[in-house]
C-alpha cells in the first residue's frame, strides 16, 4: 500500500471527526503527490494539486524541501504543470518563509538567466528568514560584482521587506466575547489534558473553551462581517497560567486571520482583553502572532465622596463598572489616537497596547519578522559599507543619572546586545539581550520544533551556553500518544543541538526529571538570562522568563531575546520562622502579606520579584522563585550570599557530571562547558574578583515588601475558593488561608507530593513523618491516597544512599518501573502511597488526574479549574496547595488536620527553614 493511500485513509478518519486533511510535512508523501501531479491521467491528480499548493507545511520541513525543488523545476521549465505557471511558482515560494525555499530563490537569483534572476530577486526582497549560509552567498556574489545580489542587498538595507507592507488600519472594529469571568487560564484556551494534539492545530482548536463557545464566536462573526472577535477576561486577567502558544494559536484559529492562503490553520492577529490586563507571558505570545492585547480597566474600585475606597464586609474593595464589554458589544480600536471607543465615546487610552514596537509587530504579522528583519538590514548595510537608514522604531533607552541598578537591571545591562559601550539602562528601556540557557518542555516542544522549521532554523545558535529538552510532562504514562510524539521530538531537538531527556539512539537511560530542576542545575551563573517553554521557568540563579514556544524557538535559533527591562519589587524578610513552619508557608504568606500591605493591589503582577533569601541553597530557594508564576510576576531574581552561591554551584556541577556520566553529552561538549563555566564563576567569587550579584543600595523599585515571619503562626494554604459567590475570585491563587480556617474537618480525597515546587528535603520529610507515625501507632495507614513523585532521579538516588527511599518503599502500595512504564493513566486510586516516576505527574493534568469532584491537597503549583481535578455533577473538584507535611498528614487522616495534630506530626522533623539576613 502506498504512503498516499495511507494518507487518504487518515483523511477519511479525520473527516469522521469533522477535520480537514492533516497538513503534509513528510518528504516521501509529497514526492508521491508530485508524481501524481506529473501523471496527467492519474485519478488523484486534482487532489494532489490541491494538497501540494494548499496543504504542505513550509519552512524547513522535509516536505518543504521537496516542494521548493519541484517549484524550481517549474520556474526553469524542467517540469511543466499547467495549473502552476512559473509566476505562480514564485508566488508559492514567497510563502514558504525560508530554508529550502531561500536556497532555491538564491539559486535562481544568482543564476545565468537574467530574467529569472530578477524575478527571484523581487521575491527574495520580501523574505527575512535568512541565515549565515544564505547571507554568505549573497555577500560573496556581491563582492564578485553580481548586480542582482547588489540590488537585493540595497533593498534589504532599506528594509523594503517591511516598508512596502500595507500600513496598519487606522480603525480596527471588534466585537466582544466574554470568555469567562475572573482570571482566564490558558487551561481554558488549551487544556493540559489535550497537550498531545497541540502540533495538530485544527484538531487542538476543537478543545478551546467549549463547543458552545466556539459556536457563539462563529455566530458573532456571521452577524458582524469584517469585525474581529475580541476574547475577554471579565473582572480578571487574560492568559494566566502556563506559557502556552497553543492557547494563543487557538484564539487566533477561531478569531484571527489566515497568515497565508497556502498554509492551513496557521492564523495570526488575535485580539484579547482583560479587566486586569494580560498575563505577561501570554502578552508576549500575542505579540509573536501580530495580535493586540488590551488592559481594559472596565471595572474600577468604588470610592466615596472623599476618594476613599469603599469595601465590603470581607474588607475587599467594591468594584463598579466603568464601561460595558458585554458579549456582542462593538468597539473600535484607533491605532492613530491609540484609544478604545464605543461609537464616538472614548473609553480608555490603550497606548501601551500600541507602542511603536507593537505596531511594527502588527504590520509585519508577528515579532519574528521584525527580529529577523533587523538582523538582515544590519547585515546588508555592513556588506554594502553604508549606514543603515532608520526604518524601525528606535529602542527606548532610559538612563537616570545618579540612580543605582536593581539586580535585573544589572543582568540586562551585562547581557545587552547593540548598546553603546558605557551606556547604562534602567527599567523601561527596550533591550536585545544574549540568552544563556534555553529550555523546551515536551508538551510544547513539537510546537517549538514547528516554529523552528517555520523560521528555517536548523542548528542552535553558538552563543547559547546550554539548552535542554525535557521529558517530564509525559513521564507518567508511556501511552500511544507519547510514543507517537516524544521520540520524534527528541530526535529533532537532539539533532538541533539540545541535550535531550530521552536518547534518540536509545543508549542512555531516559531522564524524565522536571525541566525546571534541570534548568536550575545547568544555570551556572547568577548573571545568566534563561528562556524556557513553561511559565515556571523561574530559576533561583539568574533571571528566567517563562515563554511561549515561539520565543523559545527564537532564543534557540538566534541566542537572543528582546524585551523592555522590567520594573522590580524588592522582597525582604524580618523576624524568625516558628519551629513547626515550613518555607512553603513563607512563600504563601508572602503573597497574602503583600496583598494586605497594598490594599489588594498585586504589585508583583508583570514585574520582577527581587527576593532576598540568600541563606537558602538554590534547590530550596526555587520553591519561592517557582511560585512567583502564581504571583503573576514576570520573573524573579534570588539574591544569594557568596558562600551559599558557591555551594549551590558545586551541587549543580555534580549533577551536570552525572548527566555526562549517563552519556547525555553531545558533540559540542555543552555539559562539560557548563562545568568549566561553573568552576570559573566559583573562582571569581572565592577570590573576591566578582562577588555574588547584589543590587545597588540606591536602586529604585516600584515597591518594597517586607514579610514578617513572626506573624506566620500556622501553615498557609492556597485555596481555589471554588464556591465564592463572586465568580471572578475563584481559582486565583490569591486566597491564602491558615490551617485553622478549615476546623480540622474538611475531607481530603487525595494527597500529592510532587512537582517542581518540592526538593529532596520534602521527600525526606515524607519519610520522617511516616517513621514518626509508625513509632507512635505501630503502623501507617492512609485514609486517602498519597501520590509521591520525586522531581528528579538524582533525588531518588540520594534518598537511596541516605536510607529514606527504602522506608518510602516499605509503605508504598505502588512503585514505578522504568522497565515497565504505565501504558494508560490511572483512573482510580486506592488508599495507599504511590511512588510515581520522576516528572510532573498530577501537576500537569495531561496524563494523570484525580477522580472528578475530588478535593485534592497538593504541593504543586496550579489550582486552576480542571487542571489537577475536574468537576463532576453536584461537586466541584478543588486542588488546595500546601506544604509537604500538611499534604502527607491530610492523606493519612483523610481530612485537613487541626493545628494541634499538625504540630504533633512534625515534632522533631527538620522542615525547610529560612533565616533572613540584614539588608541595607
Amino acid at each position: 500500500m502506498s504512503i498516499y493511500n495511507d494518507y487518504v485513509q487518515e483523511v477519511v478518519e479525520r473527516e469522521g471527526q469533522g477535520l480537514h486533511p492533516k497538513p503534509i510535512d513528510g518528504a516521501e508523501l509529497l514526492s508521491e503527490v508530485i508524481a501524481q501531479i506529473k501523471d496527467l491521467n492519474n485519478e488523484n491528480r486534482a487532489e494532489s494539486l490541491r494538497l501540494f499548493i494548499y496543504n504542505t507545511l513550509p519552512g524547513t520541513t522535509p516536505a518543504a524541501g521537496v516542494k521548493a525543488q519541484f517549484l524550481k523545476e517549474i520556474v526553469l521549465g524542467e517540469s511543466v504543470v499547467a495549473e502552476i505557471t512559473p509566476d505562480f511558482a514564485f508566488e508559492l515560494l514567497s510563502h514558504m518563509k525560508g530554508g529550502p525555499s531561500i536556497t532555491v530563490l538564491l539559486d535562481l537569483a544568482l543564476g545565468a538567466d537574467l530574467a529569472i534572476a530578477k524575478q527571484a530577486a523581487e521575491v527574495l526582497k520580501t523574505q527575512v528568514f535568512l541565515y549565515d549560509a544564505d547571507t554568505a552567498r549573497l555577500k560573496e556574489a556581491f563582492e564578485q560584482g553580481n548586480e542582482v545580489a547588489k540590488d537585493i542587498l540595497e533593498s534589504y538595507a532599506k528594509a523594503e521587506f517591511f516598508t512596502k507592507l500595507p500600513e496598519v488600519a487606522e480603525e480596527i472594529q471588534v466585537i466582544t466575547f466574554i470568555a469567562g469571568e475572573g482570571d482566564i487560564s490558558t487551561d481554558l484556551l488549551s487544556p493540559g489534558n489535550q497537550a498531545h494534539s497541540r502540533s495538530d492545530r485544527e484538531l487542538h482548536g476543537k478543545c478551546m473553551i467549549t463547543p458552545e463557545a466556539q459556536q457563539q464566536i462563529v455566530e458573532l462573526q456571521a452577524q458582524h462581517p469584517g469585525k474581529s472577535v475580541m476574547l475577554i477576561a471579565e473582572k480578571g486577567t487574560m492568559g494566566v497560567g502556563s506559557s502556552r502558544m497553543s492557547g494563543v494559536n487557538n484564539v487566533a484559529l477561531w478569531t484571527g486571520k489566515q497568515a497565508s492562503p497556502y498554509v492551513p490553520f496557521v492564523n495570526i492577529a488575535p485580539i484579547v482583553g482583560g479587566t486586569n490586563g494580560i498575563s505577561p507571558i501570554f502578552l508576549t505570545t500575542v505579540d509573536v502572532t501580530g495580535g493586540i492585547g488590551i488592559d481594559l480597566k472596565n471595572w474600577v474600585k468604588k470610592v466615596d465622596e472623599n476618594g476613599n475606597v469603599i469595601r465590603n464586609e470581607k474588607n475587599e474593595p467594591i468594584l463598579e463598572e466603568a464601561y460595558s464589554v458585554a458579549t456582542g458589544t462593538v468597539l473600535t480600536i484607533n491605532t492613530k489616537t491609540k484609544k478604545l471607543y464605543n461609537g464616538e465615546q472614548e473609553l480608555i487610552d490603550i497606548s501601551k497596547a500600541l507602542t511603536p514596537q507593537k505596531m511594527e509587530f502588527i504590520k509585519a504579522g508577528g515579532s519574528y519578522a521584525i527580529v529577523f528583519g533587523k538582523k538582515i538590514q544590519t547585515f546588508a548595510a555592513a556588506a554594502l559599507g553604508i549606514q543603515a537608514p532608520t526604518v524601525f522604531a528606535p529602542s527606548k533607552e532610559i538612563t537616570i543619572e545618579g540612580q543605582g541598578l536593581t539586580a535585573v537591571e544589572k543582568i540586562f545591562n551585562k547581557n545587552a546586545v547593540g548598546v553603546a559601550p558605557g551606556k547604562v539602562l534602567h527599567a523601561g528601556s527596550d533591550v536585545r539581550v544574549k540568552v544563556n540557557i534555553v529550555g523546551s518542555q515536551d508538551t510544547t516542544g513539537l510546537m517549538t520544533a514547528q516554529e523552528l522549521e517555520a523560521m528555517a532554523a536548523t542548528v542552535i545558535a553558538p552563543t547559547v551556553d546550554g539548552a535542554y529538552q525535557s521529558g517530564c510532562h509525559t513521564a507518567s504514562v508511556w501511552d500511544k500518544k507519547a510514543q507517537a510524539n516524544i521520540p520524534k521530538l527528541m530526535k529533532f531537538m537532539n539533532d538541533f543541538g539540545l541535550i535531550t531527556a530521552r536518547d534518540p539512539q536509545g543508549v542512555y537511560h531516559s531522564m524524565t526529571d522536571v525541566i525546571h530542576k534541570v534548568l536550575n542545575d545547568i544555570t551556572i551563573d547568577e548573571w545568566a538570562i534563561i528562556i524556557g517553554g513553561d511559565s515556571h521557568t523561574r530559576m533561583s540563579k539568574g533571571v528566567a522568563f517563562g515563554a511561549d514556544s515561539g520565543t523559545v524557538a527564537l532564543a534557540l535559533a538566534t541566542g537572543e531575546a528582546s524585551m523592555p527591562i522590567p520594573e522590580s519589587v524588592k522582597v525582604t524578610f524580618k523576624g524568625s520562622m516558628k519551629e513547626h513552619m515550613d518555607f512553603r508557608d513563607v512563600v504563601h504568606a508572602t503573597q497574602a502579606q503583600m496583598l494586605q500591605q497594598f490594599a489588594g493591589e498585586n504589585v508583583f503582577q508583570g514585574r520582577i520579584i527581587e527576593v532576598h533569601i540568600g541563606t537558602l541553597l538554590a534547590d530550596q530557594a526555587f520553591t519561592f522563585t517557582d511560585w512567583t508564576a502564581e504571583m503573576k510576576a514576570k520573573a524573579s531574581i534570588c539574591i544569594s550570599q557568596d558562600n551559599t552561591l558557591i555551594e549551590s554551584l558545586e551541587i549543580a556541577k555534580n549533577r551536570i557530571q552525572i548527566m555526562i556520566d549517563k552519556g547525555m553529552e553531545n558533540k559540542n561538549n555543552v555539559l562539560q562547558g557548563l562545568i568549566d563555566k561553573a568552576n570559573k564563576r566559583i573562582e571569581e567569587i572565592k577570590s573576591g574578583a566578582k562577588p555574588a550579584l547584589t543590587p545597588d543600595t540606591n536602586a529604585k523599585y516600584y515597591a518594597e515588601v517586607v514579610i514578617d515571619l513572626d506573624i506566620i503562626e500556622e501553615p498557609m494554604i492556597a485555596d481555589p475558593d471554588v464556591n465564592n459567590a463572586d465568580v471572578s475570585k475563584r481559582y486565583t491563587h490569591d486566597t491564602i488561608r491558615d490551617l485553622s480556617y478549615y476546623g480540622g474537618n474538611k475531607k481530603v480525597d487525595l494527597g500529592f507530593v510532587g512537582s517542581c515546587m518540592v526538593h529532596k528535603d520534602d521527600l525526606k520529610i515524607v519519610s520522617k513523618m511516616l517513621k514518626n507515625i509508625e513509632q507512635q501507632k505501630g503502623v501507617v495507614t492512609f485514609e486517602a491516597p498519597l501520590v509521591v513523585a520525586a522531581p528528579t532521579y538524582n533525588i531518588i538516588d540520594e534518598l537511596k544512599a541516605e536510607g529514606d527511599w527504602e522506608f518510602l518503599q516499605k509503605y508504598s502500595g505502588f512503585e514505578f518501573s522504568d522497565a515497565l512504564p504505565k501504558s494508560s493513566a490511572r483512573t482510580e486510586y486506592e488508599n495507599i502511597m504511590y511512588l510515581e516516576r520522576p516528572g510532573c505527574n498530577l501537576c500537569m493534568g495531561n496524563q494523570e488526574k484525580a477522580a472528578k469532584g475530588d478535593t485534592v491537597m497538593a504541593t504543586s503549583t496550579r489550582l486552576f479549574q480542571g487542571r489537577v481535578v475536574e468537576d463532576r455533577d453536584g461537586k466541584k473538584g478543588e486542588s488546595l496547595l500546601a506544604s509537604t507535611p500538611v499534604v502527607v498528614l491530610s492523606a493519612i487522616l483523610g481530612r485537613i488536620p487541626n493545628i494541634e495534630e499538625y504540630k504533633a506530626a512534625v515534632e522533631g522533623i527538620n522542615l525547610t527553614k529560612f533565616a533572613p539576613i540584614p539588608t541595607k
